[in-house]
């Protein structure tokens, strides 16, 4: 991978991680538009994905310090109870790793029309939540604290889970879904970035490990200044994006990104 690409592809994680349009699959029809070689390419995923991560936490790094405060005061208080919910929330994405990584690994060494499939998917998603979901009167439940409820926090967990397929967009499939469970748009769009983290985090850490202990190599076929370059591109993009999805999820149509990933998608099925 030439150093101009990883910016480039860095930019792209960075600008699609937190808008419903699927980063994933943009990185994967990125990779084709600039001819990027596959070897590696999984790793690089992986690392900017991860600096997307970083540029959550830097953005929500007062709610997350609040969170942890109230949360070691070791009593069922606001935080305690939304840190169970995103705990909860991270058990179908868990299952999916443990259970399916070689399958989801697969996943992005596939044909770029299935990433044209995830986008319809997504588009659907979009669509019903704004549209459908805004009749849909769903019944407040009684554990609905800090606007999320844990039944809420797991469904919404079973569509990040579903999102490892590259198309499928994670904040769009979780904030959507929580949409049509109830749950309001202000509480959706912050408990969609934070339940993110601890996944990210874990899986860039244990592959970490597993280089440190020489069971496996990291970035071979990418090289470390390509993804030094992109881990930065996506950090520096991500602060951007995050900001601005957060007002895009309270105030605008999402319906808007819906259209844009089925024109996306129509196009892959043309050229591709």
């Amino acid at each position: 991978m030439e150093w101009w690409q990883a910016i480039l592809l860095g930019i792209v994680q960075g600008l699609t991680e937190f808008l419903p349009v699927s980063s994933s699959g943009h990185l994967m029809i990125f990779k084709e538009l600039l001819g990027v070689d596959g070897e590696g390419f999984l790793d690089f995923t992986v690392t900017v994905h991860f600096a997307t991560v970083i540029a959550t936490i830097v953005v929500f790094w007062s709610s997350i310090i609040a969170l942890f405060k109230g949360f070691f005061k070791f009593k069922y208080n606001d935080e305690t109870d939304y840190i169970c919910k995103i705990l909860v929330s991270l058990i179908p994405v868990a299952l999916v790793g443990f259970l399916l990584k070689d399958q989801v690994d697969a996943l992005f060494s596939g044909a770029l029309w299935q990433v044209g499939c995830g986008l319809l998917i997504t588009a659907c998603l979009l669509l019903v939540s704004d549209n459908v979901g805004k009749r849909i009167k769903a019944p407040v439940a009684k554990d609905q604290r800090n606007g999320i409820s844990f039944l809420q926090a797991f469904v919404v967990g079973i569509a990040q889970a579903f999102a490892v397929v590259p198309g499928v967009s994670r904040s769009g499939s979780t904030i959507a879904t929580g949409l049509l469970c109830g749950v309001k748009r202000e509480s959706m769009a912050q408990f969609s970035f934070l339940m993110v983290l601890v996944p990210i985090i874990g899986e860039q850490s244990l592959d970490l490990l597993k280089v440190a202990m020489g069971s496996e190599t990291f970035g071979s076929g990418v090289g470390p200044l390509a993804l030094v370059l992109g881990f930065a591109a996506a950090f520096v993009s991500g602060l951007f994006a995050c900001k601005v999805m957060i007002a895009i999820v309270k105030k605008a149509k999402l319906t808007w990104f819906a259209l844009y990933c089925l024109l996306v998608a129509i196009l892959i099925f043309i050229l591709s």
